[in-house]
């Protein structure tokens, strides 16, 4: 089955957000398939973070519909998201520096499947679990549960969390500018580590304002700027200097001065007379 037939695993239609009388998103339409990277581009803003929110039910779209395979849905907090398989990735891995490997990995996950509630904290298990998926994922640098996650880099605090997300079977992966604050060695160790939940079937949304990295791993762009989507393409349809100057609002400015110059045109050069 090509991707285009595909039910998207999750689908934003004509989603608007007001706070008051302020509106943050206009109109949003997008959707991420399985095994799909669907990058979210823009600059501070755009209304990212506001989208993000309502992806995880922090807050609830004033108009418009969630669906997931083709159902409408409601978040109405962020554990019914993530109980419907929606995961969340804060930009330094939402992970306890001061926890252990293992002991992170478990938290807010009551393993109910087949073990019963944890009454005492199997450790070893725990770290076993832990390692072993971290370790499936290629990063062999993390082989003892016990380590505190503070002393992990920022790239692994990142691989961490994406791996957990894996494990306890998230379906869509929202990634919140997981490479912003890396540098180029433990970014690409975090794109590796994208890549690898895409071919586990995920549908991953990578919001980022980073054009390289999100043309490293996107199948599907879409830009947002003020709150409303600019532009939406696949893979390959635009370059990289087309897709930054996007992000400066470049184009959209520049059709909007072509529209009003053919406005002032088409009325002999007067505007039109104030009501």
């Amino acid at each position: 089955m090509s991707m285009e037939n595909k039910v998207p695993v999750i689908a934003l239609k004509d989603v608007n957000k007001s706070f008051g009388p302020i509106d943050v998103l206009h109109d949003i339409n997008l959707e991420v398939r399985a095994g799909e990277v669907l990058c979210l581009l823009g600059d501070n803003g755009a209304g990212k973070s506001t989208l993000i929110k309502i992806l995880s039910g922090v807050h609830q779209p004033t108009s418009g519909t969630i669906e997931m395979d083709g159902n409408p849905v409601v978040f109405d907090t962020p554990r019914v998201a993530s109980e419907k398989g929606i995961a969340t990735v804060h930009q330094f891995g939402g992970t306890f520096a001061l926890m252990s490997i293992g002991r992170s990995f478990f938290v807010g996950v009551e393993p109910t499947k087949g073990w019963g509630p944890f009454k005492v904290f199997d450790r070893k298990k725990a770290n076993a679990i832990a390692v072993k998926a971290v370790q499936d994922f290629g990063i062999t640098r993390i082989d003892d549960g016990d380590r505190l996650v503070g002393g992990l880099s920022g790239g692994e605090r990142q691989s961490l969390a994406i791996v957990r997300a894996v494990h306890f079977g998230a379906r869509v992966l929202i990634l919140d500018e997981p490479t912003a604050a890396l540098g180029v060695k433990q970014a690409s160790h975090v794109l590796r580590i994208v890549n690898q939940a895409k071919k586990r079937g995920l549908a991953v949304i990578f919001i980022t304002h980073q054009v390289m990295h999100a043309m490293a791993v996107g199948d599907h762009f879409a830009v947002l700027i003020r709150g409303a989507v600019a532009a939406d393409f696949r893979k390959g349809e635009k370059t990289r200097e087309q897709i930054t100057d996007l992000m400066a609002g470049g184009e959209t400015m520049a059709n909007l001065e072509a529209e009003i110059e053919n406005y002032m045109q088409s009325h002999d050069g007067h505007p039109p007379a104030a009501h």
